[in-house]
């Protein structure tokens, strides 16, 4: 078989196969030249959602008619002035972007240089360069991308339909959108707007956290932006900031989980696993928290070029990138305290509005926006405090809960939980705060401060071990038994005591007291699948934490237990003191807070 040179055509068409898998691809690479240049303006126009135009307009620095025969050519780019691999400034460099996509759709190119007195076009088609010619056009650069994949038939079958690829576009600017909020964006598609967002004012700027925070509100809804936590850590010449959200405010898919490495959006199963360690106290497994993390790292501590689409990267040290993401999350949720999203309190107010539409057609009239007097002082007799509330009952059950109790005198509704003034059903405990009131789930609340003291006695005394009577012996692949005794110190940290047998297994000599009879083989199988995906051992942190949860549950006040007043006024002040308290360890909210304006339009009264 005779060995022979592609066509520069061909080259081009394979190299669009890497770089441009659909029109939302294209249009990154487009953006990400304008967001380079310097761009404070960014309006994109598609048609067919990509597939017959894509149109990108900047107010960036421009071409000159030089510059702009050179754009098209492979491998050349602005973004290496140095020819340095390891110090990469920019979103990109590869150099393919702009000829990879001309040689499988009809491009132009219209720019004109910042300060130049005159304006260039290019077009190219299917590969095939035209000539630069005189334009007209402000300063800037307009692309149009028209007929996409024309030239490569067979990967234009295979786009989905309109609405699909728009949704990918959408996707796209979102990303880039986010670690940019000093630059305004526009989206369109066909005659209808899709994304418009505002460049962050210069007061904003001046604060760079308000502003990232206002455009990711912009982007991942107000929810988040009124439930978001603040992170800002520093580890090793490694900065991470960004904001996460509540533990309340969740997910089922993890599809608002973004992580941006020197402004670069990238997918890393990195973030994930980080995550999942960072919240596993706070969700259960099937539910997903709301978060943007920005990531600066130095240049050459990370490879942005192991992806011909630039979506992934790889870390020099993935470890202390993991440990950082896992710290930063975990201190900021601790600082949060017992604070519940806001999201809770709107969702239970949603449950006492009856819709509407109930009424109409059916003979009723809506009911009235106020409640006649008589029927209001009917009312306020019948929710009256009772005779003898303040004295303790005297139920044979009652379960005692330990704690400082608020004196006599105090003021005690000024406390963030307020004063407790009933239990309902003996199971929810009615507060009244300054300006509102507190449903709490005496379970769920009892059930958090007792795995939080579980806790923290586990990190303060070790996990005590079991000593197996005749060690263990698990076959495993030597790569297997490699990460193993590698991270042997840490398992041992957890109560799992392990040693390396040969080059294909492990010996297992002691295992942690709490999980009882376990599995040993199973576990530490488990153990090394975990390592070699997520590069840490997750299971067996679940699985003591699971135990640890269920004794939390059979040793915390239950439902249906009639609590004293003063031991639910210590129940509401060991939450106010105790961190994560707001949230039962699958991510249920503890307790309910309605603010009395809130109450009042729920009565007509505003």
């Amino acid at each position: 078989m005779t060995i022979r040179l592609l066509p520069p055509e061909l080259v081009n068409r394979i190299a669009a196969g890497e770089v441009v898998e659909r029109p939302a691809s294209a249009l990154k690479e487009l953006v990400e030249n304008a967001i380079d240049a310097g761009a404070r303006r960014i309006d994109i126009h598609l048609r067919e959602g990509g597939r017959s135009l894509i149109a990108v307009e900047d107010d960036g620095e421009g071409m000159s008619a030089e510059e702009l025969a050179l754009a098209v050519e492979r491998h050349a780019t602005s973004k290496l002035p140095s020819d340095d691999l390891v110090h990469i400034g920019t979103l990109g460099f590869r150099g393919e972007a702009l000829p990879s996509i001309a040689s499988v759709s009809r491009l132009a190119i219209t720019s004109r240089k910042r300060g130049s007195d005159e304006a260039w076009s290019l077009a190219v088609e299917g590969g095939a360069k035209g000539r630069p010619q005189p334009a007209a056009r402000s300063a800037g650069t307009r692309v149009e991308v028209r007929d996409l994949f024309f030239a490569t038939p067979a990967r234009l079958k295979f786009l989905k339909a309109p609405r699909t690829e728009l949704n990918h576009a959408e996707e796209a600017v979102r990303r880039l959108a986010m670690a940019h909020p000093a630059i305004g964006f526009g989206l369109a598609d066909e005659d209808r707007v899709v994304l418009r967002l505002a460049a962050a004012g210069e007061d904003l700027l001046a604060d760079p956290a308000a502003a990232r925070l206002a455009r990711l509100g912009a982007i991942m809804g107000r929810d988040f932006a009124d439930n978001a936590l603040a992170i800002d850590a520093l580890r090793e010449g490694l900065r991470l900031s960004g904001h996460a959200g509540l533990p309340t405010l969740n997910r089922a898919t993890a599809d608002l989980q973004f992580l941006f490495v020197n402004g670069r959006p990238v997918r890393d199963r990195l973030l994930q696993g980080a995550v999942r360690g960072a919240y596993q106290d706070f969700l259960a497994r099937d539910r997903h928290p709301l978060l943007a993390l920005f990531l600066e790292i130095p240049p050459a501590e990370v490879d942005v070029n192991v992806h011909p689409a630039k979506a992934e990267v790889r870390f020099r040290d993935p470890g202390l990138v993991r440990g950082l993401i896992v710290g930063a999350l975990r201190h900021a949720l601790a600082a949060a305290g017992h604070r519940a999203s806001t999201t809770v309190a709107a969702a239970a107010l949603g449950s006492f509005r009856a819709p509407e539409p109930a009424f109409a057609g059916r003979g009723f009239a809506p009911p009235p926006r106020g409640i006649p007097h008589r029927l209001a002082e009917q009312a306020a007799a019948a929710f009256a405090p009772l005779d003898g509330f303040d004295r303790p009952s005297a139920a044979p059950d009652r379960a005692p809960v330990s704690g400082g109790v608020s004196g006599g005198t105090e003021d005690r509704t000024a406390y963030p939980l307020g004063a407790a003034r009933a239990q309902l059903h003996e199971t929810y405990i009615l507060a009244q705060t300054g300006d509102g009131l507190v449903i709490v789930d005496q379970h769920a609340a009892h059930e958090r401060l007792v795995y939080e003291r579980m806790k923290t006695a586990l990190a303060e005394r070790g996990v005590a071990r079991q000593g197996l009577l005749i060690p263990e012996v698990v076959e495993l692949e030597a790569p297997a038994v490699v990460r193993l005794v590698q991270r042997a110190p840490e398992l041992a940290e957890l109560g799992l005591v392990l040693e390396g047998f040969g080059p294909g297994a492990v010996v297992v000599r002691e295992v942690p007291a709490l999980l009882g009879p376990t599995d040993a083989k199973g576990l530490v199988r488990d153990l090394a699948d975990e390592l070699a995906e997520l590069g840490d051992a997750v299971s067996l942190k679940e699985r003591l934490e699971h135990v640890c949860g269920s004794m939390a549950c059979h040793g915390s006040v239950r439902a249906g237990r009639r609590l004293a007043p003063a031991e639910m006024d210590a129940l509401l002040r060991q939450m106010e003191a105790t961190p994560h308290s707001g949230q039962c360890n699958h991510g249920r909210p503890t307790y309910v807070e309605l603010k009395l304006a809130d109450i009042e339009r729920l009565f007509g009264r505003r």
